[in-house]
């Protein structure tokens, strides 16, 4: 999954203002193997129920937006807390 370049540099954060990155494969299978077992929810408590292509990683490394469709959700509630 790319992201316009420019839109990445102008994400961030909505809670803190820190910039976020493209997750690596790393990071996305960890994710998925949490979703895999079930075990993976999102800020409000609801489950990640579908496998994670892509996703945004704030650079301090505590939380994660998912990006849907092409389309990063950067709705506090539904972050993924690391």
């Amino acid at each position: 999954m790319t992201l316009d370049p420019k839109l990445l540099e102008i994400l961030a954060c909505p809670e803190n203002h820190t910039p976020v990155a493209l997750a690596d494969a790393a990071l996305l299978q960890q994710l998925n193997e949490r979703v895999k077992a079930g075990a993976l929810r999102n800020r409000k408590g609801d489950a990640v129920g579908k496998p994670i292509e892509a996703a945004l990683v704030r650079d301090d490394g505590k939380c994660v937006y998912l990006i849907e469709d092409g389309i990063p959700n950067m709705l506090i509630d539904e972050r993924i807390d690391l």
